[in-house]
């Protein structure tokens, strides 16, 4: 468990099969580090798709593990999609999320293709904050959140089929009003940025609000 699971590496290997990658200049944002924390960040424009976001962390001398991988669709009306991985001395969490940021209604064959994968693992404990958040209105109910110990290989299919159904949907997608999608995307990635949250507050106080403003809207959602 103490590796990654290298979902960030297996996306970049499927979107490169159907989209051209350029991969963006990050400078010294790429490595940053601070009081035992580690934050490793790689960013891609994804042509004919939008924008793809890698981040891992490494804290506690390795016992705690993130990767985080951000597929922000602009040029075609898919949602935002989000894959969080944490291992913590021995327990995974993994999320699949799937957020609304659409212009029009995700389709019901879509949502019954990710509810399926959901409920595949129905018997694993669920993930919980155990608080409300401002974009729970725009979770779509099929999203994934497990967590639990000895479950390295069901959460790591999880994430691998969660990635293929999302990808498969993009292939297939028809291209969209870039600058009205944008803008939607934008306005999820300044909320999130306002509002905050675990991973927003921690990055600011670490590195400060100019530093965290980088990270998470330009280099994570591509604003």
């Amino acid at each position: 468990m103490s590796a990654y699971p290298q979902l960030g590496k297996t996306a970049k290997e499927r979107l490169a099969a159907l989209f051209p990658l350029r991969r963006e200049d990050l400078g010294a944002d790429a490595q940053l580090s601070k009081k035992g924390m580690a934050f490793t960040t790689e960013a891609y424009t994804v042509e004919g798709l939008g924008h793809l976001c890698i981040m891992r962390m490494n804290a506690m001398l390795g016992l705690m593990k993130m990767e985080t991988v951000v597929l922000s669709a602009t040029e075609k009306d898919l949602p935002l999609f989000n894959l969080d991985w944490v291992g913590v001395m021995g327990r995974e969490t993994q999320m699949a999320e799937l957020y609304d940021t659409q212009l029009e209604p995700l389709s019901e064959d879509a949502l019954s293709a990710f509810a399926r994968l959901r409920d595949r693992d129905v018997e694993l404990p669920d993930y919980s904050s155990g608080k409300a958040h401002w974009y729970d209105d725009i979770l779509y109910p099929c999203s994934y959140a497990k967590t639990g110990k000895g479950l390295t290989q069901k959460l790591n299919r999880a994430a691998q089929d969660y990635l293929a159904c999302y990808l498969e949907l993009a292939a297939a997608a028809p291209a969209c009003d870039v600058e009205t999608k944008k803008a939607k995307v934008e306005s999820f990635a300044q909320t999130l940025f306002r509002q905050g949250g675990p991973a927003v507050d921690q990055v600011t106080k670490l590195f400060g609000e100019e530093t965290a403003r980088r990270l998470i809207l330009r280099h994570m959602y591509g604003i």
